[in-house]
């Protein structure tokens, strides 16, 4: 165990050093620090790399093939005028690349913190047109002269790559969540499935992960990320994609009103048939929702990372609305029956009762009152000192706010050690979370303290809670322990 975990260590120093290596050649200055990003759902790693004027994500992915996807298709769309994130600099032989830095916030963080109170405001909205808006210019723009050449790991979504999806679904999904079904009648619904996709045009880009996680929002726009998979396919898989994104949870009216501009756009680029997309649309909602459920079963069941579980019962709320809303115009009997086994699962219908719910209890305090008591008994957690952070406080201007008020938020966005401190505790509190879900911990506390327990450790309670509030189902409280007293 020490040999292998020097070996890991020793790997991590060298991506470090290549990466640094890379940024420092492209910004003409040393870079000042480095913080891994909390990781996500790929086995990709990511690195946020600062100099004292410059920022920048350096990328490691041992898979090679999946990188020539990615940065041929980056310069692609970037000469298009697509909004993805600038090529900085590549090292293709150590499977390393730097890209633009486009910040923290997703489409998904932002819708979660705009429906705190469970509305679809209209900005929100606004927000999703604009982003519908340039999905047609990478399926159809873009897609005209793409090099399909080096799509990996096919070149179309052809009848190999959905059958690939559905069974990935049967594997990681069906079987591990142990829904009976019969093989062969299965097998014969997905030849069915798969044979009426087909027959619908699919020669544009297809996106193939259009999904809220994988659009970031920087300085007012949409940009667009993770598109290394796409390959040639039909129109409707992307937004049916972005519009049954399980956890955005999109009211159903939303969605045909969002679908319906979204047709609009596409109509201004081709002579599109609207009732011939509108025929095969659901069928590929299906296969979309289908793949990404076995997604959730293989992260779920067989990595044992069960928070992916959690979009389950949103899925199945999709898949039961399609069962009472829409028939498909083919025969899929065994297909059917396991949706219905799914909808009408008590286990999965009562899932959120069923599953313990972690809470994460988030303070901030004053170190002159000392460091809060973990009134849970067991005493797990975290205390970070905010005191080696810029203060707000010893400026006139900010002395009577506190870290909650957009006038501190600024100032501290524009100190990039706050961000770089924060994205180090992300990354930390991130394992913990994830294991103590798995364990079943019902507690976790964290705290933040400061000097007078105002400025620095407010916003950075608010910042930890925002951003576990966007990927984790928990619960969350969060003290302002010092701002109580006052």
């Amino acid at each position: 165990m020490l040999c292998r975990t020097v070996g890991i260590v020793s790997l991590n120093t060298q991506i470090k050093d290549t990466l640094i290596e890379l940024f420092s050649d492209w910004a003409g200055e040393d870079a000042r620090d480095i913080a891994a990003l909390p990781p996500s759902g790929s086995y990709r790693e990511y690195y946020r790399i600062r100099s004292d004027r410059l920022s920048a994500l350096g990328v490691f992915n041992p898979d090679r093939k999946e990188n020539v996807a990615f940065l041929d298709f980056s310069r692609h769309f970037l000469q298009k005028g697509l909004p993805v994130p600038a090529i900085y600099a590549d090292a293709p032989e150590r499977n390393m690349y730097l890209i633009q830095d486009l910040g923290d916030s997703t489409l998904f963080s932002y819708l979660t913190q705009q429906r705190l109170n469970g509305d679809f405001p209209d900005e929100l909205t606004a927000t999703y047109k604009r982003v519908l808006s340039e999905l047609p210019k990478f399926q159809v723009l873009a897609g005209q002269d793409l090099n399909y050449d080096v799509c990996y790991p096919r070149r179309k979504f052809d009848k190999q790559s959905m059958l690939w999806d559905l069974n990935y679904f049967k594997y990681y999904f069906l079987k591990l969540a142990r829904i009976p079904f019969d093989e062969q009648d299965l097998e014969d619904d997905f030849q069915t499935l798969t044979e009426y996709l087909l027959r619908t045009d699919c020669d544009y880009f297809m996106y193939r992960d259009f999904q809220s996680r994988n659009i970031m929002l920087y300085q007012d726009r949409p940009y667009f990320i993770d598109y290394q998979g796409g390959r040639r396919g039909a129109l409707q898989y992307d937004v049916a994609s972005l519009l049954f994104d399980a956890k955005a949870d999109i009211p159903h009216p939303l969605r045909q009103e969002l679908l319906t501009h979204y047709v609009q756009a596409l109509s201004a680029l081709i002579a599109l048939n609207e009732q011939e997309f509108f025929d095969y649309y659901y069928g590929y909602v299906c296969i979309r929702i289908m793949q990404a459920m076995g997604a959730y079963g293989f992260r779920g069941f067989y990595e044992k990372k069960l928070h992916f579980l959690q979009s389950v019962p949103y899925a199945l709320n999709n898949l039961r609305w399609l069962l009472n809303t829409i028939e498909l115009p083919i025969r899929v009997p065994a297909l059917l029956d396991v949706f219905y086994r799914l909808v009408d699962s008590e286990e999965w219908r009562n899932f959120d009762d069923m599953s313990p719910r972690l809470t994460v209890r988030i303070n901030s305090f004053s170190y002159r009152r000392g460091i809060p008591v973990d009134e849970s008994g067991h005493g797990g957690g975290f205390v970070f000192d905010c005191r080696s952070l810029p203060n707000p406080g010893h400026n006139e201007r900010y002395r009577q706010l506190d870290g909650s008020a957009p006038e501190e938020i600024e100032f501290f966005e524009h100190h990039t050690d706050v961000e770089d401190f924060l994205q180090n505790i992300y990354a930390l509190i991130q394992r913990s979370v994830e294991n103590f879900q798995q364990r079943n911990f019902q507690t976790m506390m964290v705290s933040f303290g400061g000097t007078g327990g105002q400025h620095r450790s407010v916003y950075c309670a608010e910042r930890l809670a925002g951003h576990l509030r966007s990927r984790y189902r928990l619960t969350l409280t969060i003290r302002h322990l010092e701002l109580e007293m006052k």
